[in-house]
């Protein structure tokens, strides 16, 4: 069964709103955007969008991407490296 239309989930978020959810100032979020380094985000009229999938996704590629919480990119657990043998 369907549920009521004010029951249901937006799918996008506006910029302040989108800066509440990933906990971060809307400054920061408008910095991001503007340098295009932050989560994927359109215009819809004349408003800036995101998508909550896209925020979702984003924040996970970025965890994958920090060595803190991706034991893959730990420097510690790689093996040490030798130095190669160069004249001075």
């Amino acid at each position: 069964m369907p549920e009521p239309s004010g029951a249901q989930e937006t799918a996008f978020l506006n910029l302040p709103r989108a800066a509440e959810y990933l906990g971060i100032s809307p400054n920061t979020l408008y910095v991001w955007r503007h340098r295009r380094q932050g989560p994927p985000s359109f215009r819809m009229g004349r408003r800036v969008m995101y998508r909550i999938t896209a925020l979702d996704e984003w924040v996970c590629d970025q965890e994958r991407a920090d060595s803190r919480s991706n034991r893959a990119l730990d420097p510690l657990n790689r093996k040490p490296q030798r130095r190669s043998r160069t004249a001075r």
